[in-house]
């Protein structure tokens, strides 16, 4: 169990009547690309919302690192480590593209009182580094040249390559995107997935919703499959491929 990052255990989530998210159990381990897919409906983008702790599951537990944080609130599990970009980017869009970045990033010294009226040169340094680490990102995920630009101002496949750049800033153990190929070009859209692979090298973990399946088969390393509320395959994306109900998700065949 040591390997595993994210565990969720017989999670289920109902809106009235209707089960969005219907007894799902899965694992996330430390580092690679993990990809959750379905059609739309599926349930994915709630599971996610409750593992974020913006849903409340009405059964299950979620456990991050063998911690349960089942009841954890969104900025909690942000404090853990477990970021997110939302498939509709939330951003500060009176506010310049680096500044966006830089309000990202977890525990910064200058947000406490005591830091900020008598240790100005520590947080100063520290915000310096900051900067320099959010130039990079900027450059990762192609916006450097638009660092100084209002969020406002970008278009709207920019603006997911910001929401992006600013899980990034977050310094995740585990990040989840959701679609973060929509809106962007293919090769624009392979360079990311490429550049995730790379950070995946260095421990974080990545849980990817994403229906350009094509993106996300060729550089996942484990995928999942949601169906009407329940996970329904699980599998390296050849094993899914190969596997007919898989086709029949998408088609509608019984």
């Amino acid at each position: 169990m040591e390997d595993t990052l994210l565990r969720i255990e017989e999670i289920s989530k109902h809106f009235g009547g209707v089960y969005a998210v219907n007894e799902v159990n899965l694992n996330v381990d430390h580092g690679g690309i993990w990809g959750l897919v379905g059609p739309n409906g599926s349930g994915k983008s709630t599971l996610f919302n409750t593992i974020l702790g913006l849903h409340k599951p009405d059964h299950g537990d979620i456990y991050f690192e063998d911690k349960c944080v089942t009841n954890l609130a969104p900025h909690q599990m942000y404090d853990l480590g477990l970021a997110n970009a939302f498939q509709v980017p939330r951003l500060f869009y009176s506010m310049t593209v680096l500044d966006n970045m830089l309000v990202a990033a977890r525990r910064q010294q200058g947000d406490k009182l005591f830091n900020g009226l008598f240790l100005r040169r520590r947080w100063q340094e520290q915000e310096k580094g900051l900067i320099s680490e959010a130039l990079d990102i900027l450059d990762i995920v192609g916006l450097d040249e638009l660092s100084f630009t209002p969020a406002k101002e970008l278009s709207g496949g920019q603006r997911k390559l910001l929401e992006l750049g600013r899980g990034l800033m977050a310094k995740p153990k585990l990040l989840l995107l959701d679609e973060p190929a929509a809106g962007i070009n293919p090769v624009l859209g392979k360079r990311i997935f490429e550049k995730l692979r790379d950070l995946s090298k260095n421990g974080i973990a990545f849980f990817i919703v994403e229906h350009r399946l094509e993106l996300l088969f060729e550089f996942a390393s484990w995928v999942y499959v949601m169906d009407k509320g329940k996970l329904v395959l699980a599998g390296e994306p050849k094993t899914i491929t190969d596997n007919p109900l898989f086709y029949s998700i998408y088609l509608g065949d019984e």
